[in-house]
């Protein structure tokens, strides 16, 4: 496919779209209000994810139909992110019990498994692990809380959009390496929707993402790795490594206040990101900061375990390690000092 008109057109989407959804939301007093567990001070409109949502899934039966992309993938991906993203989007504007959100993110896992067939043989170590119905269950598992820890770290401004184009645009290079470049149209079409949403979100952001677009793209991530590693069994933990921030920050931080007791599904400010975009006093360095670790850290890690260079579960634990003694500087989990009165 020539990429020369497609791409830019999503981009073009997907700034326009956010455009009108950052009209509606400011018209209808859809407004994230500042709290004692915001990272922001400032009123600004929420939902803009949904431009993300609305330009990816409409762009999938397009490629289907001009033969980018099987309509297994399309469906795969359409379905699970349709109903995560109404489910967000219906959260977004009331409240939705904790337990019924939990049932539907699973429900949209297990139909984004069933059209990629769940999870394939995972090599490590050299030997190859197909681990059948258990495999579905971990796999149901994994897309879960990628779609929750993608929610929780989309904190502070631009950190969820600029961790998905990286995320994509790493995934689109190993398929390139690969020799498999036909199947990078679907990441590369995922980060430019995503890059015209940024746009609008870069710091200081003039609408938020949401529920909806969050809980959608940290689906949509990890069901473009479980695809990635029918591929080359590989491919999966080069996509986990690329993942590797988010991953870290929230399993970290979720533990320690599980440990602790918490009730880990009232919202808080422990993440290692917000304690660090309190540090420095904005969310642009901590945001930059993200991208240059994917780049020059995560990036090159993840290109030597797609092309054989080192196994998979090694590269995964050489590219965690540095990321955990950084949420570890950084507080992650730790008890917040009662705000101030």
């Amino acid at each position: 496919m020539n990429l020369w008109w497609w791409l830019p057109l999503v981009i073009f989407l997907a700034v326009l779209l956010t455009g009108v959804l950052r009209r509606y939301a400011l018209t209808h007093s859809l407004i994230d209000t500042p709290n004692a567990r915001s990272s922001h001070s400032i009123p600004t409109p929420r939902g803009g994810g949904v431009a993300i949502v609305v330009v990816f899934l409409l762009g999938l039966p397009v490629l289907a139909l001009i033969g980018e992309v099987s309509w297994a993938s399309v469906w795969s991906l359409l379905g699970s992110g349709a109903a995560v993203a109404a489910l967000g989007f219906l959260d977004d504007h009331g409240h939705i019990a904790a337990r019924w959100r939990l049932l539907g993110h699973f429900v949209s896992a297990i139909w984004a498994l069933l059209w990629i067939g769940g999870l394939p043989p995972l090599a490590v170590f050299g030997i190859s692990l197909d681990l059948g119905w258990l495999g579905y269950a971990l796999a149901a598992i994994y897309l879960v809380w990628m779609l929750n820890l993608y929610n929780f770290m989309d904190g502070i401004d631009g950190i969820a959009s600029l961790e998905a184009i990286c995320v994509c645009l790493g995934g689109a290079a190993l398929y390139y390496l690969v020799g498999e470049s036909a199947s990078a149209i679907l990441p590369m079409t995922l980060a430019c929707a995503v890059l015209g949403f940024l746009f609008w979100n870069f710091p200081p952001a003039r609408i938020f993402m949401g529920d909806a677009g969050s809980g959608f793209l940290g689906l949509t991530l990890g069901t473009l790795s479980l695809q990635a590693a029918w591929t080359k069994p590989e491919l999966l933990w080069s996509w986990i490594i690329l993942l590797g921030v988010f991953v870290v920050d929230a399993t970290f931080t979720l533990l320690r206040r599980l440990l602790r007791g918490d009730k880990v599904y009232e919202a808080h400010r422990s993440h290692a990101y917000q304690y660090a975009s309190r540090h420095f006093g904005k969310h642009l360095p901590v945001t930059l900061a993200v991208g240059v670790i994917n780049i020059i850290w995560l990036l090159p890690i993840a290109l030597w375990v797609g092309l054989g260079g080192v196994d998979g579960l090694l590269g995964v634990l050489i590219a965690y390690t540095p990321l955990v003694v950084l949420a570890i500087l950084y507080s992650a989990g730790k008890l917040e000092q009662p705000p101030a009165t």
